[in-house]
């Protein structure tokens, strides 16, 4: 038996009760928002998920016993080079239907999810990664001049949209105090603060593993431009120190020709490795360089869950992630001459590895359900007036 919702009711009485959709912007590539999208599926284990494409290869076969319905951008093509149909992706969000039942809809998004169309009995949360990135902050995500003046009427459109899409959820969850900010400064809204979750049982911190601490530094991430795999090249380049690079993206044959022209044989570029190979990585790594602005920044939070060190910009998430001189050193400017040093500074210190993953708690499974579980009735009680 079903029940509708009611606002000042305990959600723990209504979670195996209610129906649930999860809308998620799109499922061709696996990483942090789709971790997160994992553990919102833990938490409602019958929930269906709704997406704008859905590449079953590309994904593992993760997911596909949940997917209810995708759109009309659900092709191979697309789902391989998804960013040219960008344009076509508000569209595609608005004309994907929900069944007419559901109580609960939850979008987790980055950029589209939230603009989907609800029942008139559904209420909706939307749990924000960030404002659309290339709608409102153009000429920091790309970087060729001709390609931001022939696009920037596109990119207009889609701020307008992103706007209005984001006043349609009812309640708005922010992974983290920076994204926080832009809520309030791009879409006028508050959103209360709940940080994404890393997996425990996969992220963790063995004593053992003291002995095993490798000579490499590691960096983990979609090789993306914004990301600054560049700067960590030519930095470790420079220093001579061992250096792995974990990830793919479009960005991958530019770094592998930069560590080519360098001559860099101490830096190995690796494509995705699975979790527990990862985790692996993580714990033998001497720090983790973090040198990007990030939303939140789970790579981090992932490695100080297993007791490595980061090295971090200081900006964005990792600010919220990151204690200078306990888990994590800062530098102050994306420049090589400032990572240089900030390596520097770490190799005189010895910070404690159990602490740092003792740190990483505040990141913990349990925390991200609780959280969720309690500002759902909240955000119902203040949509109803309680």
């Amino acid at each position: 038996m079903r029940y509708a919702i009611i606002p000042n009711c305990s959600f723990s009485q209504l979670d195996f009760t209610m129906k649930i959709a999860l809308i998620h912007d799109y499922l061709n590539q696996y990483g942090g928002a789709e971790r997160v999208l994992e553990a919102f599926l833990a938490i409602f284990p019958y929930a269906d998920v709704y997406t704008l494409f859905y590449d079953k290869k590309r994904m593992q076969g993760k997911f596909e016993n949940h997917i209810r319905r995708t759109s009309f951008l659900d092709s191979s093509l697309v789902s391989r080079y998804h960013r040219p149909f960008i344009p076509l992706m508000p569209l595609a969000v608005e004309t994907l239907k929900l069944d007419d039942d559901y109580d609960l809809v939850i979008s987790d998004s980055a950029g589209y999810a939230k603009g989907i169309s609800v029942p008139s009995r559904a209420f909706h949360l939307s749990y924000c990664y960030t404002p659309l990135r290339y709608a409102w902050e153009l000429d920091d995500y790309f970087t060729n001049p001709l390609f931001k003046t022939v696009f920037r009427p596109a990119f207009s459109y889609l701020k307008h949209w992103d706007f209005r899409a984001s006043q349609k959820p009812h309640a708005i969850i922010a992974i983290s105090d920076f994204i926080a900010g832009k809520i309030k400064d791009y879409y006028g809204r508050e959103a209360p603060v709940l940080y994404p979750p890393v997996d425990a049982k996969t992220f963790f911190y063995e004593p053992a593993q003291r002995k095993e601490i490798g000579t490499y530094y590691l960096a983990v991430g979609r090789l993306l431009h914004y990301k600054r795999f560049d700067l960590i090249i030519e930095a470790f380049a420079r220093i001579g120190a061992p250096l792995k690079i974990v990830g793919v993206g479009p960005e991958e044959k530019h770094l592998k020709s930069q560590i080519a022209n360098l001559k860099a044989c101490n830096i190995e570029l690796l494509s995705f490795i699975p979790e527990r190979n990862l985790r692996f990585m993580y714990q033998r790594a001497r720090a983790l360089i973090f040198p990007q602005v990030e939303d939140f920044g789970l790579v981090a939070a992932e490695a100080q869950a297993c007791g490595t060190p980061v090295i971090a910009y200081r900006a964005g998430g990792a600010l919220e992630i990151v204690r200078e001189g306990e888990t994590g050193f800062f530098f102050d400017e994306q420049k090589v001459e400032a990572l240089q040093e900030a390596v520097r500074m770490f190799e005189t210190s010895s910070l404690n590895r159990r602490r740092i993953s003792a740190s990483a708690e505040r990141f913990s499974f349990e925390r991200f359900k609780r959280g969720i579980l309690r500002e759902i009735p909240r955000a119902l009680r203040e949509q109803a007036g309680y």
